[in-house]
């Protein structure tokens, strides 16, 4: 099988992830659960993964990097126990419905405002428009870095410069970049960054987190087991005990830290580099094609390793079923959980199908997926 469905998450993972997590699996007990050995190597293994974390993120502290199973309920910790009712935020049409859903339900039980910059036809959205959609009870704006649809970027840093300037506070979904895409929290003004580690992390399933700088405060989503202050009816106050109720999930976080060890080895811009090469190489093949429709900005100068597009009138689920069953290659069809981003491209009844690229895949993995759209094509 060729796999180029990375934006869903990384399948082929550096081989130290496995043996990490396999490792863990036979020697770490539970983290902050006793003083014993096993527990406390757990304690330690994950407490030197908030240390890379914070170290690729450009996040000051190490104890404000907090684990969580995905970038899913880190925006919804950060969503949820940042906003209160009579508050106004700020978000974009790029959105996953990680960001979405949170957002609405806040909108229906809380009574919080919801504003979103619309994007264009390449699925771009403008700067000026965040400006004009803040208003004086304008708590945040929520934004992901990177569309999971299009690959296009959006400026962190000229947002985060808008959100230091505006006094608001700035969350961003990097689940499309992590990894692949330099990202510095300090540098970029970003408040809370959210993250998964599965797709350009290449960890394993399970793991995420949140990274949040000092002086942002985040009501717990959910309460329960800490390890620490079992006497108390409340949730521990610290960092990041404060998010992390209930047992965290060692083998994977012990598999997300060899990750982050070949990512740190490798470097972020090789990787990006060399994801954006086969995502070049794949785009210039099929962009010219008949009957072949392709979606974002190309133009940009930094983008997702992402082509998302479409064969003449037939459905994208069509067209990633043949690309599976008689080529072999694994695509996503559909709605791609961004449904505003869709209504953006003209795209929300045929949907599209999303060819996504990792460092794994290969030239001639490219070349064969070019092939079976230009088969697909020319039988329309």
């Amino acid at each position: 099988m060729i796999y180029l469905d990375n934006a869903a998450t990384t399948l082929h993972k550096p081989p130290q992830v496995i043996e990490a997590v396999v490792r863990a699996m036979t020697t770490m007990g539970n983290a902050a659960r006793g003083a014993h050995g096993s527990a406390l190597e757990a304690s330690r293994a994950i407490y030197d993964t908030r240390r890379k974390l914070a170290a690729l993120f450009g996040c000051p502290r190490p104890d404000h990097v907090v684990f969580t199973c995905n970038s899913t309920e880190a925006l919804n910790t950060a969503i949820s126990g940042l906003l209160a009712p009579g508050d106004h935020v700020v978000s974009t049409d790029l959105e996953h419905n990680s960001v979405l859903r949170p957002l609405y339900r806040l909108e229906a039980e809380r009574g919080v405002a919801v504003s979103f910059v619309p994007a264009d036809r390449r699925g771009n959205v403008a700067l000026a428009d965040f400006d004009a959609l803040i208003r004086p009870e304008t708590k945040a704006i929520v934004c992901t870095h990177g569309s999971n649809l299009t690959g296009n970027l959006v400026d962190i840093a000229r947002v985060g410069r808008l959100a230091r300037e505006r006094g608001v506070l700035l969350v961003v979904d990097a689940s499309q970049t992590a990894g692949s895409v330099p990202i510095h929290m300090e540098e970029m003004g970003i408040d809370v960054l959210c993250f998964t580690g599965h797709k350009g992390l290449m960890g394993p399933q399970g793991t995420g987190g949140l990274c949040i700088r000092p002086g942002v405060d985040i009501r717990p989503w959910k309460v329960g087991g800490s390890g620490v202050q079992s006497y108390s009816r409340e949730q521990p106050e610290e960092y990041p005990t404060r998010l992390e109720a209930g047992t965290l999930n060692s083998h994977g976080i012990l598999g997300l830290s060899a990750a982050l060890d070949f990512i740190r080895d490798t470097g972020v811009e090789t990787i990006g580099r060399r994801e954006g090469e086969l995502m070049e190489r794949f785009y210039r093949g099929v962009v010219s094609l008949k009957d072949v429709t392709v979606y974002g900005d190309f133009t940009q100068p930094r983008r997702g390793a992402i082509v998302a597009l479409n064969v003449g009138d037939m459905g994208s689920g069509e067209v990633s079923d043949i690309l599976s069953e008689e080529y072999g290659i694994a695509t996503r069809p559909g709605a791609h959980c961004a449904p505003r981003m869709h209504q953006a491209l003209g795209t929300v009844e045929q949907g599209a199908v999303r060819f996504s690229f990792s460092w794994y895949n290969t030239e001639e993995e490219v070349d064969a997926a070019v092939r079976a759209v230009a088969e697909i094509a020319a039988s329309c």
